[in-house]
């Protein structure tokens, strides 16, 4: 398979070098396009009012792999890299290894997801995979999934395009349980900011925080709820389905099927009947 390759760690990052060569010994054709820097937490952020510069980058990666540094985000990168860099659009494009989680809420920061997501706004299946650490250094795990992912779907490709979050816990490949089909759940933040001073006298914040792991999920109300709701479709059962942030926490693989549509169908529904005026 053609696989475009990017990340929101930049160039230099062991994640994806893990999983770009993996693929790339196993066959593919890998070209990796990623930011210069770190980047994370960007979201989708676009670079609009600077250029964008790339450079081709040598003796990173595996000899078959062409590679640049781009000097945007992570969504920058896949733009670039379908737009001006690639001969020819990819079969996938995948995000990662990214060094920590994205579960839950930390889809709408990541720019580790943002760069899959832009793939699927192109029309092309992506795959975004992190590592439930930032302390842990052992990727290979991560990126053998990736590897047998990759061929899985290769062999039968999804039936429509979709982002999927792949999250791996930061344990040796014989400690994991399993691969577990997931929703996403809640991550919130307790969100701390540290004031500080620097040296010419200027007050500035530090933004630091705790996950709070275990938040009361409400009933699912989104789109896919109320397109289930008229179908035959058991929607207790799928509100039965484990959250990206219980399984993980159970040492399995988690994979969870995303959208950039975040149209509130219930909301639409429920504010039908009411009227908004304009001041007069």
């Amino acid at each position: 398979m053609k696989l475009l390759v990017s990340n929101d760690d930049g160039i230099f990052a062991l994640g994806i070098r893990s999983l770009a060569n993996s693929l790339a010994e196993a066959g593919h054709q890998v070209t990796v396009v990623c930011p210069d820097r770190e980047r994370s937490a960007t979201g989708h952020g676009l670079t609009l009012h600077k250029p964008i510069r790339a450079e081709r980058v040598e003796s990173v990666f595996h000899p078959s792999i062409p590679a640049w540094a781009c000097s945007g985000t992570p969504s920058d990168c896949v733009k670039l890299a379908l737009g001006a860099l690639l001969d020819e659009p990819p079969d996938m494009v995948l995000s990662g290894i990214n060094h920590g989680a994205n579960l839950g809420t930390d889809v709408l920061y990541s720019g580790t997801v943002s760069a899959a997501m832009e793939g699927v706004l192109e029309g092309i299946p992506s795959i975004a995979f992190s590592l439930s650490s930032f302390a842990v250094q052992e990727f290979q795990p991560a990126a053998s999934f990736a590897k047998t992912l990759v061929a899985q779907l290769s062999a039968a490709p999804l039936p429509e395009v979709m982002l999927l979050n792949v999250n791996v816990p930061a344990i040796p490949a014989a400690e994991i349980a399993g691969v577990a089909m997931t929703r996403q759940g809640l991550r919130r933040y307790f969100d701390q900011f540290e004031k500080r001073v620097d040296p010419r006298g200027k007050t500035y914040y530090w933004l630091a925080g705790e996950v709070i792991e275990e938040v009361n999920e409400p009933l699912l109300e989104s789109a896919e709820a109320l397109k289930l709701k008229g179908t035959d479709f058991d929607l207790a059962w799928f509100q039965q389905i484990p959250t990206d942030v219980q399984a993980i926490g159970q040492n399995y693989i988690t994979v969870t099927p995303l959208q950039y549509n975040l149209t509130c169908a219930v909301g639409i529904a429920n504010l039908q009947g009411r009227k908004f005026y304009l001041e007069a």
